[in-house]
């Protein structure tokens, strides 16, 4: 194990050493999935074990991508598709979210929900929103906490978001016709005023994004690691990064 442990590391120097600053993305999307299916391959019956594990995963992520400056990071906690699960499941794992999210408020981190705090149940949200204010003022790393998060509620709350801010403003339909592009409703994302990600990771071997961060993801760059989330690596997060950086970005062609 002592001579793996070296081979690892000296291999993660040497991928460290291979990536320019330049080339780093600054905003980094992570579908962290496959915890359910790890917990049953370590032999284990209860899921929210894995679930648990990957929770304590995500400080490790924040802490490597502090390292290699990234700027904002966007973790995929829960679905609002994941709120019809049946509570025995669905009940433990808004507990772990509460708890990772505490932690991470603890740490030091910069916490923004992303998703459709309505839907949560009330104790959920508020952790939620209440580690948004602790932790708003707070330099460097922000990480994108996306809990009951939907690409297409997205949207569609952006653009109900944009005709109620009209309407406030005396303005008809008709009137926001005339004027409406992208930018518009790009100011009404849950991550407004960031960047959009460059480069998005999905964990446990599906080729998919499940609707994630659906807007943003136009011109994004996509890697798909066949480990479960538990069980990804620094490692593997820096040839993610090394395959994003061999990439030439054509932006829609």
């Amino acid at each position: 194990m002592g001579l793996r442990n070296l081979v690892y590391r000296l291999y993660e120097r040497r991928l460290e050493a291979e990536l320019s600053k330049d080339s780093i993305p600054r905003h980094v999307g992570v579908v962290i999935d496959g915890n359910r299916r790890w917990a049953r391959a370590m032999g284990m019956s209860d899921v929210s074990t894995g679930h648990r594990k990957g929770a304590d995963k995500i400080s490790e992520l924040l802490h490597w991508c502090r390292e290699t400056g990234v700027e904002v990071v966007t973790v995929w906690m829960l679905s609002n598709d994941n709120l019809n699960r049946p509570s025995e499941e669905l009940e433990p794992l808004l507990r772990i979210i509460e708890d990772v999210t505490q932690e991470l408020v603890d740490e030091g981190w910069r916490i923004i929900p992303v998703g459709a705090l309505d839907l949560l149940p009330d104790s959920t949200a508020n952790v939620l929103k209440n580690a948004k204010e602790a932790s708003s003022n707070r330099p460097g790393l922000i990480v994108n906490v996306a809990v009951g998060y939907g690409g297409r509620r997205e949207i569609a709350d952006a653009v109900r978001s944009l005709l109620q801010e009209h309407a406030s403003k005396g303005a008809s339909i008709e009137d926001l016709v005339e004027v409406l592009d992208v930018e518009h409703i790009a100011k009404h994302l849950y991550t407004r005023g960031q960047p959009d990600p460059d480069l998005l990771i999905r964990t446990s071997g599906e080729q998919r994004l499940s609707g994630f961060m659906l807007w943003q993801s136009a011109h994004s760059e996509f890697y798909f690691h066949e480990a479960y989330w538990p069980d990804f690596r620094r490692v593997d997060f820096l040839r993610a990064l090394r395959d994003y950086a061999a990439r030439h970005r054509r932006y829609g062609s």
